[in-house]
């Protein structure tokens, strides 16, 4: 019964960020373009995670682009910039994103 009760504490726990970002992207409108697993206006955060996985500077160059804004990496449609977002709410969401499966 403790092990049924440490593990269903773990998985609470290690979900909690997950939604808490997700709960993160709502706040910041991010989702009225993208979505984890599909692609809306602007590509699914899994496929942003596949293209950035293994690249160092990932990071600082997707931080730049939310907080900038741009076009013509995932198409003809800009992502207007995200100047209202705090940095830190920024690099949140990004290290969010970059950790998805």
């Amino acid at each position: 019964m403790k092990k049924m009760l440490l593990a269903a504490l773990l998985l609470g726990t290690a979900a909690a960020p997950a939604m808490a970002n997700l709960a993160l992207a709502q706040k910041n409108n991010c989702l009225s373009c993208h979505a984890v697993d599909h692609k809306v206006v602007g590509p699914a955060y899994k496929d942003v995670a596949k293209k950035y996985a293994g690249d160092k500077g990932a990071e600082a160059k997707l931080i730049a682009k939310v907080k900038a804004g741009g076009s013509g990496v995932w198409g003809p449609i800009p992502m207007p910039p995200n100047s209202q977002v705090s940095d830190a709410d920024i690099k949140t969401l990004v290290k969010w994103v970059l950790s998805q499966k």
